[in-house]
């Protein structure tokens, strides 16, 4: 038991649970949580910052505290769109907190802080029924983070009272609370490793590169490597809130003016009207208000990312071990249930330009990448594998590769490689959307750290393995910065990291095997396109 919490009997059922309320002392004031079945304390919608009533699009402030005992019973979400509806408020940025009953001042234990992914304009800290049981059985503490989506999180109008990236600085105050309070859960504020998966993997990333202090020991970057294509941002965004004001019959051509009235707008209404302007998905074109950016410098306002993380050499970099990685078919999702029609229009060049200011020489790119994946076959359903390997190389697997160039040259020394391939009951989009593709598809790897509403009963032994082996590594490299610190009958391997002069990564399948530099061809393809065509990346 944490000898920091006092346990106070309560015989009522609230979510469900039968519980003995543990209440913990933060610096903040008393926080009340629930105590779970499984063996740990969950403490939901902790409040780390609070939004600004008169800026909500502007940086949040470090919340104040509490007068009595905050009751820590329901998590939330911030505002965004699912499945054509809007919810969330906000009043979201908060933290779920789940703590390993072992805990105590006397043994403090290993953080895990995840962030959560679907393009900085959706999810949750505990998206769709998250729940961390698979991790907390590894005697870790786990922390979800909530932060700002879309428009409230991301709007980047280069003045200084919307620099952009409030989402990202949010996440800053997040892990600034974490730091000063984690230790009251009986957490080692010494050994925090943040992971994240897609835009949680981007953010990760970024925090790396960022002006902040470093706030944590360890990095896991799944599915976000921050040297991809996927989160251009169009060329529309400083005239953003023009736009949604006159979306909503404001008309104005003054952006403060805009700012002001779009305030006083509920933020229901505010994402629906940005989702509407955003008419592409987030990760694929032209949008105003749901990526990252490069901010401008003002003075008296702090700045998390103001140059390109290739012009960045950092020491926050040099300094933690890393986790990056991605799935085999990452791109499956997208395109796998589009039909004939959609392949016979497949346009390689689109994509191309995703990354690309391109001159003259664009037909003759186009020209390249499409030969190599499909050669002079006619573009129908039966290359769509081929298509699949093109995407997924393109926003993801060269995108790591150049990813982790870019770790080695800030001087890294602890970076591991990996890649999912399993397929098997929880993969989590495959099961989502009932898909057939080979291999494991984007975020496919997170029904084997977590677990969620729409997994039915227990897992089938070989997902039990699957689920024993990928938290084990985490959890490890959590706890000692090495995944595999001794070979085991769970874990019969020496994952070593990269170097230099050796690109070994782990592929987790139904076994575990070592390889070396993945999809070796293709990555020597995409070498020899940036060396011919790097000079027209924007």
């Amino acid at each position: 038991m944490l000898s920091v919490i006092i346990l106070i009997s309560v015989n009522t059922l609230v979510q469900g649970l039968s519980r003995i309320d543990p209440l913990v002392s933060t610096k903040g004031g008393l926080i009340r949580g629930l105590q779970s079945e499984d063996g740990y304390a969950q403490f939901l919608g902790v409040p780390y910052a609070v939004v600004d009533e008169n800026n909500p699009f502007g940086p949040s402030k470090p919340h104040p505290g509490f007068k009595g005992i905050f009751e820590a019973y329901e998590s939330n979400e911030c505002p965004q769109i699912k499945n054509d509806v809007t919810s969330g408020t906000l009043d979201c940025l908060t933290l779920n907190i789940y703590v390993p009953n072992i805990a105590d001042s006397q043994r403090r234990l290993p953080v895990m802080v995840w962030i959560h992914g679907v393009g900085f304009t959706k999810g949750s800290a505990d998206s769709d029924g998250l729940s961390p049981k698979f991790l907390l059985k590894h005697d870790v503490i786990v922390v979800a983070i909530n932060y700002r989506l879309g428009a409230y999180g991301f709007m980047c109008l280069d003045i200084p009272e919307v620099p952009g990236n409030q989402g990202l600085k949010d996440q800053v105050l997040a892990l600034r609370w974490i730091n000063e309070n984690i230790e009251a859960f009986g957490g080692n504020s010494k050994e925090i490793t943040v992971f994240g998966e897609s835009a949680g993997g981007i953010s990760v990333n970024l925090h790396l590169f960022s002006s902040y202090e470093k706030l944590f020991q360890r990095a896991i970057i799944q599915s976000g490597p921050i040297l991809t294509q996927i989160w251009k941002r169009g060329s529309s965004y400083n005239t953003a809130p023009i736009q949604l004001a006159k979306e909503l019959g404001f008309n104005t051509t003054d952006i403060h003016e805009a700012l002001d009235y779009l305030s006083s707008v509920d933020a229901h209404t505010i994402i629906k009207v940005a989702n509407d302007l955003d008419d592409t998905l987030a990760f694929l074109g032209n949008n105003i208000v749901t990526v990252p950016c490069l901010e401008k410098e003002f003075e008296g306002v702090d700045n998390f990312l103001t140059d390109n993380p290739r012009n960045i050499v950092s020491s926050k970099v040099r300094t933690t071990p890393v986790i990056i990685g991605y799935n085999d078919n990452e791109s499956a999702h997208v395109y796998e249930s589009l039909g004939e029609g959609y392949y016979k229009s497949v346009n390689f060049r689109y994509f191309l330009e995703l990354g690309f200011d391109f001159d003259n020489d664009l037909d003759d790119a186009v020209d390249a990448v499409r030969l190599f994946y499909i050669g002079e076959e006619e573009i129908t359903e039966d290359v769509k594998g081929d298509i699949f390997d093109f995407a997924s190389d393109f926003t993801y697997g060269y995108a790591t590769q150049r990813t982790i160039d870019l770790h080695l040259r800030s001087g890294a020394s602890t970076v591991y490689q990996y890649i999912f391939s399993y397929s098997g009951g929880r993969n989590l989009m495959k099961v989502w959307r009932n898909m057939n593709s080979t291999g494991a598809t984007h975020a496919d790897e997170l029904g084997y750290l977590f677990d969620y509403k729409i997994f039915v009963g227990e897992p089938n032994p070989e997902d039990q393995l699957v689920i024993d082996r990928i938290t084990t590594l985490w959890t490890n490299f959590a706890k000692f910065g090495n995944p595999t610190p001794e070979k085991t009958e769970l874990l019969p391997i020496k994952w070593e990291p990269i170097t230099q002069t050796s690109r070994p990564y782990l592929d987790i399948n139904s076994d575990l095997t070592l390889g070396s530099r993945p999809t070796h061809d293709r990555m020597a393809f995409w070498d020899l396109f940036y060396k011919f065509y790097g000079k027209y990346e924007i």
